[in-house]
């Protein structure tokens, strides 16, 4: 079995605010956020004609999809009891606010392996199977959610 990563780093600079409006007893209820990473591995038995897994160079529909979903946006969850207010702010034009099912560095790396698949059209390929999705809020911690085995 083989396997490859690819990684949209620190470096590019995907800052994304988000609160985690459950955490009651924590300053994470708060809006908070962070430059994230995303690490992606995907594996095939068989590499292809180039002795590739994944062909890095056909992974900038993801990273776009990622910019759109996290970069410079105020990401709350679907169920965020502010929701109302928060899109307010979108509103005004104050933030770019996305709702998702769930926020935290777990439920980004779910939300990072939902969009791999839909914009890779993994579900499709019968060779390259995407393994996990690592996000990093920063050096010290990261979360990884994995796909079906």
């Amino acid at each position: 079995m083989y396997q490859s990563t690819k990684q949209f780093g620190h470096d590019l600079g995907i800052s994304c605010a988000f609160r985690q409006w459950g955490a009651t007893h924590s300053h994470c209820s708060k809006i908070h956020g962070y430059a994230i990473a995303f690490k992606f591995t995907f594996e095939a038995e068989e590499l292809d004609e180039r002795n590739w897994v994944q062909d890095f160079g056909g992974l900038k529909d993801l990273k776009q999809a990622l910019m759109d979903t996290f970069d410079h946006k105020l990401v709350i969850a679907v169920d965020d009891p502010q929701r109302e207010t928060i899109e307010k702010l979108h509103e005004a034009g104050i933030a770019d606010v996305v709702i998702v099912p769930s926020v935290g560095c777990e439920a980004f790396a779910k939300i990072g392996y939902d969009i791999a698949m839909t914009v890779l059209e993994l579900d499709k390929q019968t060779r390259v199977r995407l393994v996990s999705v690592e996000v990093k809020e920063h050096g010290a911690n990261s979360a990884l959610y994995f796909g079906d085995k």
